[in-house]
């Protein structure tokens, strides 16, 4: 198993990702992150709608196709299967749009944000102590802005968006962290148990 692949895999679909949405948001007349859904952006005018769509079905697929690659070389079957059905959600976010498919949207959007962050909290088992220290703090947080975000608690910072961009920044952070430990690893010194 080459883990600088795999780590590369995913460095790109989370920097493309958090780049082209930055993009998007500038485009998009009157965005704001504390006033919009991350979402609102799938439904926006173009060249905001094209640029995030594509940018997470991209993402989506990366995490994806890293997981099976995390299950062909052996490592913990739970985390690859949050990190497979995070990926799933992301690909179906860019598919279901919130205003035409707002019910898949929801379930694609809950397995990103939810299982991504749970993802991140599994790495812990699989990578160096350094590393684990910080998925847990991410994911910690990640899974508390989703809580946050959920039950609409919004700690005066914006009625809508805030605690969502919050969970989605952690998450791809985490997955950065993730593959930071993973390239430090050589395929004979560290298995992924």
């Amino acid at each position: 198993m080459d883990y600088k692949y795999l780590s590369r895999l995913i460095t790109f679909g989370a920097l493309q990702f958090a780049f082209l949405m930055l993009i998007a948001e500038c485009l998009y007349p009157g965005y704001s992150i504390s006033n919009n859904y991350i979402s609102d952006l799938g439904v926006g005018p173009e060249p905001s709608r094209t640029l995030f769509t594509g940018s997470i079905i991209i993402f989506g697929a990366c995490i994806l196709v890293a997981a099976l690659l995390f299950l062909r070389g052996g490592s913990d079957r739970t985390f690859v299967i949050c990190l497979a059905l995070a990926g799933i959600g992301s690909i179906g976010v860019g598919l279901f749009n919130e205003v035409d498919h707002n019910l898949l949207h929801r379930i694609s959007a809950f397995l990103a944000f939810a299982l991504g962050a749970a993802g991140v909290l599994l790495s812990m088992r699989i990578t160096r102590p350094s590393f684990a220290y910080m998925s847990l703090v991410l994911g910690t947080i990640s899974l508390s802005a989703l809580v946050l975000f959920l039950t609409g608690n919004y700690l005066g910072l914006g009625p809508r968006g805030n605690r969502e961009n919050d969970s989605i920044s952690h998450n791809l952070l985490g997955n950065r962290i993730r593959c930071l430990s993973i390239a430090s690893r050589t395929a004979e010194g560290y298995k992924i148990v």
